[in-house]
C-alpha cells in the first residue's frame, strides 16, 4: 500500500492542498474547525508530513529521529561550571540517552534529528521528526498514544522508558522498582534508618512512579507504615524543585525523617544545597539519596549515593532496534528491560570512594 499524500489529505477533508499545508506549517492562518478536519483526516490516512516528499516515499533519509521534553535545569549547569574538572558534569539523563543515540546511528551509517520542546505540544514533535527520518525513539509520555499509533503505520517506533503502552512497538524500560527496591533496602539493613520520606514525581511520570512502587514495597517488607502517595510531589523534578522539596519535608510539624529518597538525581542534589544552607549535615544529620547516576552526582559533595541506570545503553539499543525493524518491518516487536546498579558513596553514610 503506498504512503498517503497530500492530495489524499486535501480529498477526504473536502480543503486545498495548499490549506492542507498551511495547518501543518502555519495552523493559526486556518480556522479551527477547518484545520480540525484536515488533521482527522491526516490521523485516519496516516499521512505523515514530510519535508521530503522523496524521502517518505523511499524511506531513506538516512536519519534517527528522538524525541522528548525538553527539561533544562540551570542549576545543573550552574553546579557543572564550578566543577571545572568535569566536563561532562552537566550531562542530565535526556544528555546521556542522546550520547548513545548518536555514537550507535554513526555506527550504522545514520544521522540523529532531534525534536526536544516543550512550545507547540506534543504535535509540534511529531510534526518536527516524522516526516524527516526513516525511524524515531520517543520518551514515554512524549507523544499521545493516538499519535504514535498513527506515525507506526509509516515509520518503525521504539519506546523508551515507562511501561509498554502499544504492543506492536519495540520498547526498552530500565528496571526503576527493583532498583529503588534495593536503595531502600540499603538504606534500612545497612545504616538501620526506618524514617524515610519519598519524594516523587507527577503522576504521568511512568519512571517516578515506578520507582515509588519500588519504594513502598520494599518498606512494605521491613515492617516500615508508607502511604499510598509520595511525601511530596514536584512537578518538575529539577534542583530547585529538590530544594523546595526538602524545605517542605524539614518545616513540616512531627519528628525529622532519617533519609530522604528522591525520584532523580537532581532534586536530590537540590536538597544536598537546601540542607547546607540550614546547617544540616549529610549524611549525619540526614541521609539524601538519587537515582539516575548521572556524572554530576559523583562530583557533589558529599558524593550523592544512586541507582545508576544504563543512560547511554539505552540511546545505543534504541538505534539498533530501529535499525533492525528498518531491515524486517515484519519481525516479532522486542521489549528490554536493562539492569540497574547501586552506587553507595558517601550522602548515605557509605565510605567515601577512593580517588580513581
Amino acid at each position: 500500500m503506498s504512503a498517503p499524500t497530500v492530495y489524499d489529505v486535501a480529498e477526504r477533508s473536502g480543503v486545498s492542498i495548499a490549506t492542507v499545508s498551511r495547518v501543518y506549517r502555519n495552523p493559526d492562518s486556518v480556522r479551527a474547525a477547518t484545520r480540525d478536519r484536515v488533521l482527522e483526516a491526516a490521523r485516519a490516512l496516516g499521512y505523515v508530513p514530510s519535508g521530503s516528499a522523496r524521502g517518505l516515499a523511499s524511506r531513506a533519509t538516512g536519519v534517527l529521529g528522538l524525541c522528548f521534553p525538553d527539561y533544562a535545569d540551570p542549576d545543573a549547569e550552574a553546579d557543572a561550571a564550578d566543577a571545572e574538572d568535569d566536563d561532562a558534569a552537566v550531562m542530565l539523563y535526556s544528555d546521556q540517552i542522546i550520547r548513545g543515540m548518536e555514537r550507535a546511528a554513526r555506527r550504522h551509517g545514520y544521522a540523529l534529528l532531534i525534536a526536544a520542546s516543550l512550545e507547540g505540544g506534543p504535535r509540534s514533535l511529531v510534526e518536527q521528526v516524522a516526516g524527516r527520518v526513516d525511524g524515531f525513539a520517543v520518551l514515554a509520555r512524549t507523544v499521545p498514544t493516538e499519535e504514535l499509533e498513527v506515525i507506526s503505520r509509516r515509520l518503525p517506533v521504539v519506546m523508551l522508558a515507562g511501561p509498554r503502552e502499544i504492543d506492536h512497538l519495540d520498547h526498552i524500560e530500565v528496571a526503576n522498582a527493583e532498583g529503588e527496591r534495593e536503595l531502600t533496602r540499603h538504606l534500612v539493613r545497612d545504616h538501620g534508618l526506618r524514617r524515610l520520606a519519598f519524594v516523587g514525581g507527577e503522576r504521568d511520570s511512568p519512571d517516578a512512579e515506578a520507582r515509588f512502587a519500588g519504594f513502598r514495597e520494599a518498606c512494605r517488607d521491613a515492617g516500615i507504615a508508607v502511604a499510598g502517595e509520595p511525601d511530596v510531589r514536584v512537578s518538575m523534578m529539577t534542583q530547585a524543585e529538590g530544594a523546595r522539596a526538602a524545605d517542605a519535608l524539614l518545616d513540616r510539624p512531627g519528628v525529622r525523617p532519617e533519609a530522604l529518597l528522591f525520584a532523580n538525581d537532581q532534586m536530590a542534589i537540590g536538597a544536598l544545597h537546601a540542607l547546607e544552607r540550614r546547617g544540616l549535615r549529610v549524611p549525619a544529620d540526614m541521609a539524601v539519596v538519587g537515582f539516575d547516576g548521572i556524572p554530576l552526582s559523583r562530583i557533589v559533595r558529599p558524593a550523592l549515593t544512586t541507582v545508576r541506570q544504563p543512560m547511554r545503553r539505552l540511546g545505543e539499543d534504541a538505534v539498533d532496534l530501529l535499525v533492525r525493524r528498518l531491515g524486517d518491518r515484519t519481525r516479532e516487536p522486542v521489549s528490554l528491560m536493562l539492569p540497574v546498579s547501586l552506587a553507595r558513596r558517601a550522602s548515605c553514610g557509605c565510605p567515601a570512594a577512593p580517588p580513581a
